[in-house]
């Protein structure tokens, strides 16, 4: 008795799992119009922003990046990268190097305008206030060496 039930159960499962497998590769509630919607936006090329710091960084380190260029990019350090680690007691977080490097870089780029400047300095300190004077003293040795 024990046996026909393990049989039994066993030719359940199976029946089960093939209907399971079926409902798998059944695409149910395709209707033409989504299919032509997945060829509309497989034929649209899409912009690709690669959001990682250290490409915003290459960007705001490239002499040849245009005013346009650097602006975008310092929003989005500011939208996706604003908020550095905490300090370690007195000392700044070693990650936090390079947003002082933005900083820096981004402060001595010649097409650099003062609007995006300041509007990234004052989004970087309001976001961070603990590293207030390292983001201060960042930004005045980028405006320092950048020369008469």
């Amino acid at each position: 008795m024990e046996l026909t039930l393990l049989i039994k159960s066993i030719m359940g499962l199976s029946v089960l799992l093939l209907i399971l497998v079926f409902l798998l590769y059944v695409p149910f509630g395709e209707t033409k119009e989504k299919k032509e919607k997945k060829k509309k936006t497989l034929k649209e090329p899409r912009e690709k922003v690669d959001f990682d710091l250290n490409h915003l960084h290459s960007i705001v380190a490239n002499k040849k990046s245009t005013t346009q260029e650097l602006k975008d990019a310092l929003q989005l350090v500011i939208k996706y990268h604003g908020i550095m680690h905490t300090k370690l007691g007195m000392r700044a977080h070693p990650d936090s190097d390079i947003y002082m490097d933005i900083l820096f870089k981004a402060a001595r780029h010649p097409k650099i305008d003062k609007a995006s400047l300041v509007k990234f300095n004052g989004d970087l300190e309001k976001l961070n206030p603990d590293y207030k004077k390292e983001i201060n003293d960042a930004l005045m040795r980028g405006l320092n060496s950048r020369g008469l």
